[in-house]
């Protein structure tokens, strides 16, 4: 059975963006990204949301992605994507597939088909929907040291609690904290 994970960076007081959609605060250095190809290489699949998803779709295929970080541009183009989405009709960055439907119904058969990790990236909702579910195997959260005030929380739209495990913390020489996070039997 393939595991589900999920990766996701917020700022210190939980918000995965700023309150007009900033993404900007987020400190991308050399170890970060050696983190990022590391990540990349040990998932099989990526998921994303589809709002995740299109903007990814339109930075990652440029010239310009190609420039600044052409070890993850390479590995984000060319890894198999799943986008869970009911509203997206066409998904064309290469090798996507749009899953229709609800996501926690769906992901269950996806999980139990042969392959490695998959392993989605920002998808706040997705993200809060397959934890509540209690279907996500492993939650990635990279802490930012900066405090935005307000924003949107990760967490924003859970009606019921999730309760987690603290698995494994790694600091990063930026003061970015990456705390891995596994369900808790207790939940």
């Amino acid at each position: 059975m393939r595991t589900l994970a999920s990766f996701i960076i917020t700022s210190l007081d939980g918000f995965y963006e700023g309150p007009n959609g900033e993404l900007d605060w987020s400190i991308v250095d050399e170890e970060f990204k050696d983190f990022a190809i590391r990540q990349l290489d040990e998932a099989d699949t990526l998921g994303f949301g589809r709002a995740t998803y299109e903007h990814m779709a339109a930075y990652w295929p440029t010239d310009q992605a190609q420039a600044n970080d052409p070890a993850i541009t390479s590995r984000m183009n060319t890894k198999p994507k799943l986008v869970f989405s009911s509203a997206l009709e066409r998904a064309s960055w290469s090798s996507s597939t749009i899953i229709d439907g609800e996501a926690v119904e769906r992901i269950e058969a996806i999980k139990t088909a042969p392959g490695g990790e998959l392993l989605v990236i920002g998808s706040a909702h997705l993200t809060a929907s397959f934890a509540a579910a209690g279907v996500l195997d492993e939650l990635r959260i990279m802490v930012c040291p900066i405090a935005l005030g307000q924003g949107r929380s990760l967490f924003g739209d859970l009606k019921d609690r999730v309760a987690l495990r603290l698995a494994h913390v790694r600091q990063f020489d930026s003061g970015n904290v990456l705390l891995t996070y596994r369900p808790s039997p207790q939940g």
